[in-house]
């Protein structure tokens, strides 16, 4: 009887062993996936790119161990395009969404007040209930699927939010515009509101009439109780823990460093010391006032790293960092807006900040972006690429690093074999931007030779034809279009056939649907 016990206890041992084996195997043949896209943050923004004002030790730590991209490019220079061409790996010839579309039809959409009592006025024009997210393909593979951050491809109440376009769980902003305060009155969990404790202080307010601007307590109704990046860092976490033993895509979709300026106290402390004195913003170019705008700006980015490097120790305490491959973006160019002062950080190297060269624009300063990218024994550590990549090829990406087959037709082109420092690396033809917002442009960059069209919308100024070779004139300052006619030629091909009309008319640039651009006069 002793012996039986003994054979019947030993077989259990080993299938359970066995099982334990089985499970840890299918566990980590799929790599856990987590894809952070900064908002708004500069080319140069970060220490590994040349910034020498702001710290940022832990991004820095994560291109060490892995892999720097200099040549990578958002899809569009503002946010919800950019955000749906990395999430379709569709190019903004083929794209639903072009431009920030607010969907305003609805009635006062910017009043945000309006908004906090009516949710129908949240959110952005939803796109199509068709549309192929690469989340939902991850799903079919077993991937548990979360977001946290910034959503702005959709509105409540319709079918264009997260948790119906392949997320398991959202936590964050639905609405871009509700994300231009970090102390909103509520966030989503999932469709459902999560009320906070702040106050309804709408977007643009200004100091009170008469207050002193160089008086912290001028400021203080603009650092409210609940800020939301620490509240969906706790999420994030908790998500984590929560699918850890099966694999997880976690998009972390931070509205850092999108203005309002507003950061946690301790990092604005510290920046002040570290800077010079400097002149109060007082809210004249949108946004919120703040007594201390570059140390704020320096403090959210400097947040953001904090939170990375968190999130890094946590993977790696709970045993999952080895089998978790991390890239970090982001969605565009530094802006010029709310008191941000690009110029002073240099926050987009050699490429510019300036009003016309960052956000909105088809410049290299509006849409050449960071790329890091870090996995463990897969990534070589401190490498460096100069492959010409984009956004929209990340759908591409990581299909093929999961092995999916039947992958969808896009304009994407997987890197994975770059990342994995392998020599069969497919490269583009070409790269294409067309962007209906201020004034009308279209880019083409085809090998070094990059193409500019501006001013297409503008009836009464001339159409801008610009051409630049980005390895000579990277600063894009050198215009050689007259020089060049070949390099015009092939553009116009291009934008024949890469551009399909827009189903949406504010998104259509009529020089292009009328076929001025064929003649690249």
């Amino acid at each position: 009887m002793i012996k039986f016990r003994f054979f019947f206890h030993l077989l259990a041992f080993l299938f359970l062993s066995c099982n334990a084996d089985v499970k840890q195997e299918k566990s980590g043949s799929k790599p856990n996936i987590i894809y952070i896209l900064a908002d708004d943050l500069g080319y140069g923004d970060i220490g590994v790119y040349g910034q020498e004002k702001i710290e940022t030790p832990n991004l820095d730590e994560l291109a060490r161990n892995g892999m720097i991209f200099t040549q990578h490019y958002t899809g569009a220079p503002v946010c919800a395009p950019a955000r749906y061409m990395l999430l379709t790996g569709k190019h903004a010839g083929h794209s639903y969404i072009r431009g920030n579309d607010e969907w305003k039809e609805r009635g006062n959409v910017w009043d945000y007040r309006e908004m906090i009592i009516d949710s129908t006025l949240e959110g952005q024009r939803p796109i199509p209930a068709n549309t192929i997210l690469f989340p939902q393909l991850l799903q079919k593979e077993g991937y548990t699927t979360g977001m946290i951050g910034k959503w702005g491809l959709g509105a409540p109440h319709t079918n264009s939010i997260p948790t119906k376009m392949g997320f398991d769980f959202f936590f964050g902003y639905n609405c871009q515009r509700q994300a231009h305060t970090y102390y909103p009155v509520h966030l989503y969990k999932n469709e459902n509101r999560v009320h906070l404790n702040n106050d309804t202080i709408p977007p643009n307010t200004k100091l009170a009439k008469g207050a002193d601007p160089h008086d912290p307590k001028s400021y203080s109704k603009f650092m409210l109780n609940e800020y939301a990046p620490e509240l969906m860092f706790k999420e994030m976490i908790s998500f984590v823990s929560e699918n850890k033993q099966n694999p997880f895509f976690l998009y972390w979709a931070t509205p850092i460093p999108h203005n309002a300026l507003q950061a946690p106290q301790n990092w604005i402390d510290f920046y002040k010391e570290k800077f010079e004195e400097e002149e109060p913003y007082l809210g004249q170019n949108g946004y919120f006032p703040h007594q201390n705008p570059r140390a704020a700006y320096a403090a959210m980015i400097s947040y953001l790293d904090e939170n990375i490097g968190k999130l890094i120790k946590y993977l790696k305490d709970e045993n999952l960092y080895d089998n978790t491959i991390i890239l970090f973006s982001s969605d565009n160019g530094v802006t010029y807006s709310g008191g941000t002062d690009g110029e002073y950080f240099n926050s987009s190297g050699i490429f510019g900040e300036s009003f016309g060269r960052g956000k909105g624009f088809v410049y290299e300063g509006g849409i050449r972006v960071p790329m890091i990218a870090t996995w463990n024994k897969k990534i070589k550590p401190g490498s460096i690429t100069n492959h010409i990549s984009a956004q929209y090829d990340v759908m591409a990406t990581l299909l093929e690093l999961i092995n999916y087959r039947n992958i969808p037709e896009t304009d994407g082109i997987s890197f994975l074999p770059t990342l994995l420092g392998k020599k069969e690396q497919s490269v583009h033809n070409f790269l294409y931007w067309e962007f209906p917002e201020y004034g009308g442009q279209v880019a083409i960059r085809m090998g070094d030779w990059k193409i500019i069209r501006r001013n297409l919308k503008r009836s009464g100024e001339n159409h801008t034809l610009e051409l630049y070779n980005l390895s000579v004139d990277p600063e894009e300052l050198n215009n050689v279009a007259t020089d060049h006619p070949h390099i015009l030629d092939t553009a116009s091909d291009i934008y024949d056939n890469e551009h399909i009309k827009s189903e949406i008319e504010e998104f259509r640039i009529n020089s292009i649907e009328n076929g001025l651009l064929s003649s690249q006069q």
